[in-house]
């Protein structure tokens, strides 16, 4: 019996692994993938409604956007994905190329949001901006960064996407 236990006393940092394994694969299938969320999707259509302004907060969420674009599931699809920004609300400071408001750690963080849209653009991203936005924001139309189309009203864009079937997210 002591065998037996100095056996088991010997083997026990293999079994706690092979437990930890077995727990770890015994996890839903594609849990790290998108086999649920992407079974049976043709096409990958979306719109982005954007009104965030905060600097700091719209380059990590620009990176996910971008990532979520490029990952090599959706690339794998039937079809490219459609994938369309909107921008209204306090956003629409962070596309102008005034930036005197902003404090310098501010404006390098602008500086970085709007390298991402120029990527986004050659990725063909399309990118609009509401112009009732820029008129309650104080935003010179002329001052936006040339990637970003202006569109009369921005929720119109929105509806117009989703009637279309594009689905809809939010970043408020």
């Amino acid at each position: 019996m002591i065998d037996l236990y100095a056996s088991l006393f010997r083997r026990a940092p293999y079994l706690v692994f092979a437990v930890f394994y077995m727990v770890l694969i015994s996890g839903p299938a594609g849990a790290a993938g998108y086999d649920n969320a992407l079974h049976g999707v043709k096409k990958y259509d979306v719109v982005y409604q954007v009104t965030q302004g905060d600097p700091e907060v719209v380059n990590p969420v620009f990176n996910v956007i971008k990532n979520a674009y490029e990952a090599p599931e959706v690339k794998a699809l039937a079809n490219d994905p459609n994938v369309v920004i909107v921008f209204h609300g306090p956003v629409v400071k962070l596309l102008s190329t005034d930036s005197a408001s902003f404090n310098a750690q501010e404006r390098v963080e602008i500086q970085k949001f709007q390298a991402t849209l120029r990527e986004m653009k050659k990725d063909g991203v399309t990118l609009e901006v509401c112009r009732y936005a820029l008129k309650g924001m104080g935003v010179d139309e002329a001052t936006i960064i040339p990637e970003i189309d202006p569109v009369d009203n921005g929720f119109v864009s929105v509806i117009g996407y989703q009637m279309q079937g594009y689905a809809v997210v939010r970043i408020p």
